[in-house]
Formats: C-alpha cells, sequence, structure tokens
C-alpha cells in the first residue's frame, strides 16, 4: 500500500471502503466487516487504516499462570506492537466478551501505542479515560467501563474476532466509527478507482436530490442512471 492509497483511505470512512470492495470485486455479497454497534473514542476523528497486529487478553478472573510467564508475554505483547510494520493497528480480542470488564484502553496504553507507532485499536473489549486518551489515537471498542479488572495478554499473532469478524495478523484493516473492514488484498490496488467509480455513481442520485425543484420525475431518472452504473 503506497503512501497516496494510505492517504485516500483515511479520508473516506469504512462504509465507503466497504462498498468500494464490492465495486472492486464487481459483485455484492462482501462479508468482511464488524456486526452490531462499536464505540468509538472519537467519532469524528478520521479512520484507522493499518495492517493488523493481533491479541487476545483476559480481565474477568486472575490469570492461572505465574507473574514472570504473565510478565513476559505482556513484554512480548508490547515488543509486537512496537516492532511491527507499519502502518499498523492493534486487533484486540477480550475472550470475556460480551461480559468484558477490563479497560484495556485509556490513558496509558494509547499513549503508548501510539508512541510506537500504530495508527489505533480495534477490540470487542472496553475503553476508559474517555478525556484523557492519546490524541488523533482512534480507539473502536466494544463498551465503556471504570475498571481495568485482572486484564492480561493470553495470546500473540493468533487470529481473533471482534464482533464477527475474523482478524489475521496482517491483514489489512479499515476501521472508523460504523466498525470495520478486513480489505481483501486482491483488491487493494483497485480501491483508489473502485471509491471514485462508487462516489461519482453515487452522485447520479445525490446530486438531482440536492437541488431545487427535485420531484419524483427527476428522481426516477435520476435512479435509473444510478441502476446502470452502480454494481
Amino acid at each position: 500500500m503506497n503512501d497516496e492509497l494510505l492517504t485516500l483511505l483515511r479520508s473516506v470512512d469504512t462504509p465507503t471502503v466497504c462498498n468500494a470492495i464490492e465495486v472492486a470485486q464487481g459483485r455484492r455479497g462482501f462479508n468482511a466487516f464488524t456486526r452490531g454497534t462499536m464505540i468509538s473514542s472519537a467519532p469524528d476523528d478520521p479512520a484507522i487504516v493499518g495492517y493488523a497486529i493481533t491479541a487476545k487478553i483476559q480481565a474477568v478472573k486472575p490469570p492461572t499462570e505465574t507473574p514472570d510467564v504473565i510478565r513476559a508475554r505482556r513484554m512480548a505483547y508490547y515488543k509486537a506492537m512496537a516492532e511491527g510494520g507499519k502502518p499498523s493497528v492493534a486487533v484486540v480480542e477480550d475472550t470475556d466478551f460480551p461480559h468484558a470488564i477490563g479497560a484495556f484502553w485509556g490513558e496509558v496504553n494509547t499513549t503508548i501505542h501510539k508512541g510506537f507507532g500504530l495508527s489505533g485499536t480495534l477490540t470487542n473489549g472496553v475503553m476508559r479515560d474517555l478525556g484523557d486518551m492519546a490524541d488523533d489515537y482512534l480507539v473502536i471498542a466494544g463498551s465503556i467501563g471504570p475498571s481495568h479488572g485482572f486484564v492480561h495478554v493470553t495470546e500473540l499473532g493468533t487470529p481473533v474476532t471482534v464482533f464477527g469478524l475474523t482478524v489475521q495478523q496482517g491483514d489489512l484493516i479499515h476501521a472508523d466509527r460504523h466498525g470495520a473492514v478486513v480489505i481483501p488484498p486482491e483488491v487493494v490496488d483497485q480501491l483508489a478507482d473502485a471509491i471514485q467509480k462508487m462516489q461519482d455513481t453515487e452522485h447520479l442520485v445525490l446530486g438531482p436530490a440536492r437541488e431545487p425543484g427535485f420531484d419524483f420525475e427527476k428522481f426516477e431518472a435520476a435512479w435509473a442512471a444510478f441502476e446502470r452504473a452502480r454494481t
């Protein structure tokens, strides 16, 4: 992914990318997206885009492994986040979901991950410190809560599932307040053209609908043109 495409992807929302993937594929039915309502730490911030660095956490119960094992895995987690290829996104599954209570994402961890150069976080887990989280570091999470519980890292680099979306280490993620998608590698080189085509197609309806005197007759004509052009 070149810098020009990265800039473009950060400038559009996730529904646009979801639609553009179908345009690039030439068919309906793309389904590598989250299900349900997620929460954005900063709804007006640009989308997060990057390659997934995956992990799993738990927090409801204390860990059963020894403290040195838990600490070593936590340090391995931070090392992976710091040294993973950029742009990158932390994709962290809380395996306590849907009863997650451990707010792993707050002032400390967003500041650390931003310092490591990550683009943001996608998680089904909990976030907190909403007024003190790192600026320009977006977290798309499952819930908000006050406590970190017994939060600890249980796995690194394995497939994770966040709101119905399975993510592999290295998958290309696009996420914002609407949720997230995994961008198929075979469409990456076509995405810029697909986004432009999709926006041009939508304008066939949006343009007339925003003009004075728009009525059903003009809608019918616009919609016919839209249907001829869309996927």
